[in-house]
């Protein structure tokens, strides 16, 4: 009887041995990954089970040995819900490494750039390319810029120069929508910011106003430097009730009708987007801004300049007067 019961003694602390050491050691077992990484794709709803069929499946773990790591970490309440997502795992990494990225939602993400000065029609372009190359949106979420506004519950019917253009992170044919709701919140925070800090005495009344000036002075210059005076010309033309004539404008009203070349007959025919047969500003902006543009639309430095011309490397001459700006035309547009 007691040889009995020393054997099942003996039986309970080896499985207790076995335990402990394959919870505490598994964990902390090098996962086999291979020297270039593995991905691992983990689709909405998937189940702990079927992620772990899919790292024993490549190979990363033995799957007894995924199963005892997951089923230790629930019955401790170490253990999140999996989340959706495209993971690369590069090596080294633990067991319990993979398993904390998974629930933690360490996905791939990957760089998507809109630079200042894109149009939402451009925009559009980029994210069915972006699409199409990389299978970095879904296609079913890549919709034209009519349908935006509705799809973020805007509380503007044109997005146009609404969006902030940066470099935003983003997740494997994740939703479009996810990416322009990100750019439209920080566009709404910018342009908060820079209206706190016009001047006294700008002429432009609204927010939106300053978004529609920031646009035009995004397209009309490359060059930073040059933006805080660009805006200056603008300003200083919408206190006297001179109109803007800047081609932008005339370019966007034109839109896929514009071939690259502005022609004089272009300049002369009226859209409610020529500036040059149309009194004040645009009806709505005509790209996307960045900061500088933004600082330069509410709070340009005081200048006497009403013309500007673009000197042919990227920079501009600024004028006071016909006369002046006459001049600068002749040596940098005609090479007189």
């Amino acid at each position: 009887m007691r040889k009995l019961a020393a054997l099942f003694f003996l039986a309970v602390v080896a499985a207790i041995v076995v335990f402990l050491g394959a919870t505490q050691w598994l964990p902390q077992r090098q996962a086999a990954l291979p020297e270039a990484g593995a991905t691992i794709n983990v689709p909405r709803g998937a189940s702990v089970n079927r992620v772990v069929s899919e790292l024993a499946r490549q190979g990363i773990a033995a799957e007894w040995q995924l199963q005892v790591v997951s089923r230790t970490r629930a019955l401790f309440g170490e253990a999140s819900p999996i989340r959706a997502g495209q993971y690369l795992f590069a090596p080294p990494k633990t067991i319990a490494e993979i398993f904390d990225a998974l629930e933690s939602g360490a996905a791939i993400q990957l760089p998507f750039t809109v630079v200042e000065g894109t149009t939402q029609r451009a925009l559009f372009e980029q994210l069915k390319k972006a699409t199409q190359e990389q299978r970095m949106f879904r296609s079913d979420s890549v919709t034209p810029p009519e349908a935006w506004s509705r799809a973020l519950q805007a509380d503007v019917a044109n997005l146009e120069g609404f969006l902030f253009p940066d470099t935003y992170l983003v997740a494997p044919e994740s939703s479009a929508n996810l990416l322009l709701s990100a750019m439209h919140r920080r566009m709404k925070q910018e342009l908060a910011t820079a209206w706190e800090q016009r001047a006294p005495d700008t002429p432009l009344r609204t927010p939106y106003e300053a978004l529609i000036l920031a646009s035009i002075i995004e397209k009309e210059t490359g060059k930073e430097a040059d933006r805080p005076l660009v805006g200056s010309v603008f300003i200083n033309r919408l206190r006297i009730g001179m109109r803007l004539q800047t081609d932008p404008t005339v370019i966007y009203g034109l839109g896929e009708k514009f071939d690259g070349n502005l022609r004089k007959i272009d300049l002369q025919t009226d859209t409610p987007y020529n500036s040059y047969t149309r009194d004040g500003l645009p009806p709505t902006p005509i790209a996307f801004p960045g900061k500088a543009s933004l600082r330069a639309a509410v709070n340009p430095p005081k200048s006497d300049f009403l013309y500007f011309v673009a000197r042919g490397d990227g920079s501009s001459e600024f004028s006071r007067n016909l006369a002046e700006h006459n001049r600068a035309v002749a040596k940098y547009q005609l090479g007189r």
